[in-house]
């Protein structure tokens, strides 16, 4: 069983419009699935940037792994991203690679060797059900198919932590499902999986752990 973990202690957190985050406390253990289930606009993506730290919060911490948002250095904080596997609802695909470019990227920029990109790159598309869409460029696919590209390139450094920012949204409900069966793979290697989701029926049938957020703060 991987060992990452995160824990949110405290957190607050203002943008300069007056939004972010009032109170949140969170705990996502080794191995674990969450759901952070929230109405648009609760906090959910905002308490995902605290855990890959593009923010730091005003008050309280982060706890990555071992890593600490109050003590980390900037510096250090790509070290953090690299345990982590991000999903985008806007899938942030590159337009200009195709596919098998788009998830070999992580591991380019992590400096792998060129036979572990390629067989690493290959197995994770073959996870997703995209091996044959491998030289297609992002336009070419639908939105559930990018999307699957988007999580081939997340799970392709085996990471330790999974984020999911609304992975199924605008999918329709057959591929959702297909969506959640990769992230429930994932998670049965000993992936800890965070995902946050408006679509309460969608919860409603998991029996995984299920934390609310609400106008920036944690449900008890």
């Amino acid at each position: 069983m991987k060992n990452g973990m995160i824990k949110i202690r405290n957190a607050r957190m203002k943008y300069p419009g007056g939004d972010g985050l009032d109170h949140v406390n969170l705990e996502v253990a080794g191995g674990e699935f969450v759901y952070l289930v929230g109405s648009t606009g609760a906090g959910k993506s905002t308490v995902l940037k605290l855990i890959y730290m593009e923010e730091l919060p005003d008050a309280g911490y982060v706890v990555v792994d071992g890593a600490n948002s109050s003590e980390i250095s900037r510096r250090e904080i790509p070290f953090v991203r690299r345990k982590l596997g991000i999903i985008f609802q806007d899938f942030r695909l590159f337009e200009d690679r195709n596919i098998f470019e788009n998830v070999a990227f992580v591991l380019r920029v992590t400096g792998a060797r060129p036979r572990d990109i390629k067989k690493k790159t290959l197995r994770a598309l073959a996870e997703v059900g995209l091996s044959h869409k491998s030289r297609k460029m992002a336009s070419d696919l639908s939105g559930g198919e990018q999307q699957r590209a988007a999580i081939a390139r997340a799970i392709v450094n085996d990471p330790l932590i999974l984020l999911a920012d609304e992975p199924t949204a605008n999918l329709d409900p057959k591929t959702s499902v297909e969506i959640l069966n990769i992230l429930d793979r994932a998670n049965a290697r000993g992936t800890a999986v965070l995902m946050a989701t408006h679509n309460y029926e969608l919860v409603n049938y998991s029996s995984k752990r299920v934390v609310s957020i609400k106008n920036g703060r944690t449900l008890p």
